[in-house]
């Protein structure tokens, strides 16, 4: 895995921070024992990050469908995890941090979204298509609560 002080993209100036996302970033939350990251790098860089990672055994697998954010994979995967380069102005990026710290503040919301992962992944364990998608409308509804939340604390500052 990814060792920040052995030549890694933080350690050649690339990585402006990791961003440890998903599930298990939020504590408390239901989560398969898999950790998300991302490596947040200025666009210009996502290029060299992706040089560094190779010589670190990780393979470029491409953005699997979601614009600036590139995935890696690790030959061993020990300790399980994903791994992925994202520009810092990638709205992906601020709407998995927006979505994971909305969670962090809010634990009775959290515990909601974990009580319907576990109910879904019963429902749909043969299918990560039809899983994925029947969580989307509650991570909706958590998203517009999220971004009325921030616009309610900028709007305080003003």
């Amino acid at each position: 895995m990814l060792d920040p002080g052995r030549n890694s993209p933080g350690d050649r100036g690339v990585a402006i921070a990791i961003e440890h996302v998903g599930s298990a970033s939020v504590p408390g939350l239901a989560a398969k024992p898999v950790i998300d990251m991302n490596i947040v790098v200025r666009r210009d860089d996502v290029p060299k990050a992706t040089e560094i990672l190779a010589t670190l055994r990780y393979v470029h697998v491409g953005n699997q469908g979601i614009a600036d954010r590139e995935a890696f994979k690790y030959s061993f995967n020990k300790p399980a995890h994903h791994l992925y380069v994202t520009p810092d102005d990638s709205a992906e990026l601020q709407r998995q941090i927006l979505f994971r710290d909305y969670l962090r503040a809010n634990p009775e919301v959290a515990q909601q979204y974990g009580e319907l992962k576990q109910k879904l992944a019963k429902q749909y364990h043969d299918d990560r298509v039809a899983y994925t998608d029947a969580k989307t409308e509650f991570i909706v509804g958590v998203m517009q609560k999220a971004l009325t939340d921030k616009e309610r604390q900028i709007s305080s500052y003003l």
